[in-house]
């Protein structure tokens, strides 16, 4: 079952960039990107390098691993560039007013 998690305000995260959040309620950190003026929250941990992505480059809506360049949409959390083949795991995200949540199984 899904529960709902705070992870920051709007105003941290600002447009077209990504931020770390590590919630006590989840293991591992956690990337929150904001594209368009639109919210998006993937695990932070890259499925190859075992780096954080969210010192990765974030180019519209893919997110590209600082250790080897492979890249992953935040979207669906697809693998889109080698070497990353395993996708990420995405969450739901819920805003209110200028906090955001995420929907963490």
């Amino acid at each position: 079952m899904e529960k709902k998690v705070f992870l920051c305000r709007k105003s941290d995260v600002p447009g077209e960039s990504v931020i770390q959040v590590c919630p006590k309620e989840v293991d591992d950190g956690l990337a929150v990107y904001q594209v368009d003026g639109k919210f998006y929250v993937t695990e932070d941990l890259c499925t190859h390098g075992m780096v954080a992505l969210s010192g990765g480059d974030l180019q519209g809506t893919t997110i590209y691993c600082p250790l080897h360049g492979g890249a992953f949409d935040i979207c669906s959390g697809d693998a889109v560039e080698k070497p990353c083949t395993t996708p990420l795991k995405t969450y739901r995200v819920v805003v209110e007013g200028d906090e955001i949540f995420g929907l963490i199984d």
